[in-house]
């Protein structure tokens, strides 16, 4: 990822956005020599990624409380 300072960064935020669209850069934004922000695309994940990622860490009891409660707050969609 490629360090740009801040002042940098605000005054060539349009190449900046052209070079993350067109190219899938990422850039990091330092202030004072902090990272204050990270400048990359959006990531389009899918279900399938989601999965895979839950597949692959060991569930704690607590988080199991939570994915109940948050799977009684999703909506199921009915397809046709």
């Amino acid at each position: 990822m490629t360090e740009v300072n801040a002042t940098s960064a605000a005054r060539n935020f349009a190449e900046l956005l052209d070079a993350v669209e067109h190219r899938g850069e990422r850039f990091t934004i330092v202030r004072r020599g902090k990272v204050i922000a990270q400048l990359e695309p959006v990531s389009i994940g899918q279900g399938v990624d989601v999965k895979a990622l839950l597949r692959r860490r060991r569930a704690d009891s607590a988080w199991l409380g939570d994915l109940a409660e948050t799977r009684e707050l999703v909506a199921i969609e009915e397809r046709s």
